[in-house]
């Protein structure tokens, strides 16, 4: 990567520490319970993997797309849905896992349009949240880290599609974006 990672903020093996404790966490808050893990694409790829194989309790997963960034660094308040459940989320208790909460514009609109759908509940578990970065109030049920407003790749998040490969988080040097 050369230069353009500035510094490792989180290690491959802090990650899956953290994520053994949240799937403890949710293991004990869901017992009994059917389950439904959905994945927000692209960037939660790596921590519905890993999370889902850390959980005793025997969950369903399906995956969503949604955008609201493009290639750029902010978010433009704009949500689109870009792949929609299978799914039916009638009665089941729903997970939303992301990679990350940055403003949580995005984060609270697909709440609310799960909410609509008529699960029995709807929490959201993430590996990473910015609360500097909030501009609107979304609970989050399980939380990985809270982390600066900097601009972070490695673990499946990316910039234009790159570095999501890298096992740890890193922040991204500004003259790549800038």
């Amino acid at each position: 990567m050369g230069t353009d990672l500035e510094k490792v903020l989180i290690s491959e093996s802090e990650i899956q520490d953290k994520l053994a404790e949240l799937a403890a966490e949710i293991d004990r808050d869901y017992a009994g319970k059917e389950l439904l893990l959905i994945g927000v694409l692209k960037g939660a790829v790596m921590v519905m993997a890993d999370l889902s194989r850390k959980l005793h309790t025997d969950a369903s997963m399906d995956w969503m797309a949604v955008s609201s960034y493009g290639s750029g660094t902010k978010s433009s308040g704009v949500v689109r849905i870009l792949k929609d459940l299978d799914a039916d989320l009638t009665g089941k208790h729903v997970l939303i896992v992301e990679d990350i909460i940055d403003s949580g514009l995005t984060l609270s609109w697909l709440v609310d349009n799960l909410r609509s759908r008529g699960p029995a509940s709807v929490n959201v578990a993430t590996l990473l949240r910015k609360p500097e970065a909030a501009k609107v109030q979304v609970d989050v049920r399980y939380v990985g880290f809270d982390i600066p407003k900097a601009f972070v790749v490695g673990y499946g998040l990316d910039y234009a599609e790159r570095y999501r490969h890298l096992p740890f988080v890193a922040t991204l040097a500004p003259h790549v974006y800038a």
